[in-house]
């Protein structure tokens, strides 16, 4: 099992090795990479921040969770931090089984819930400026007058 937050560029070969065995009849990959635009806007770079401890015991968690959902399974995943550039690979996820139909499940579950449980925060940057992607302020509430969508700096 691998789970952790890196700086450096991110391989494949490294979640591949780590899931695979000999019981694995299918290894499925996901690669997201930055693309160059989001949502209509061009965009140039990505910024990831997170909180480390917090976010890779949550990738633990996460992977642990799934191999006992999922029977035979073996997961391993990659996230970068910093600054990341157009084509760069932001994360990467590999999830072994004996049947391919388990490693799809497998891979994709992994993926989705990183997405909606890990502490890990993006920021998008173009010629429009900058913007953090699905930030909410907490200190605003419904029918106060203020967006509630993406804020971005003026």
């Amino acid at each position: 099992m691998k789970a952790e937050l890196r700086h450096t560029p991110l391989g494949v070969d490294e979640v591949v090795e780590a899931v695979g065995h000999a019981g694995a009849g299918a290894i499925d990959v996901f690669i997201g990479v930055v693309r160059d635009t989001s949502e209509g806007r061009a965009v140039t770079r990505l910024d990831y921040e997170a909180y480390a401890t917090m976010a890779e015991a949550e990738m633990v968690r996460i992977v642990h969770d799934i191999e006992r959902e999922i029977a035979g399974t073996r997961l391993a995943v990659l996230h970068r931090v910093g600054s990341l550039a157009v084509g760069d690979a932001a994360i990467v996820c590999a999830a072994s089984a004996p049947h391919r139909a388990e490693a799809f499940l497998a891979c994709r579950t992994l993926i989705d819930r990183i997405k909606a449980q890990v502490p890990i925060w993006k920021r998008e940057h173009g010629p429009d400026g900058s913007a953090w992607v699905g930030w909410v302020d907490a200190r605003c509430s419904p029918g106060d007058g203020h967006d509630h969508g993406t804020h971005s700096p003026a």
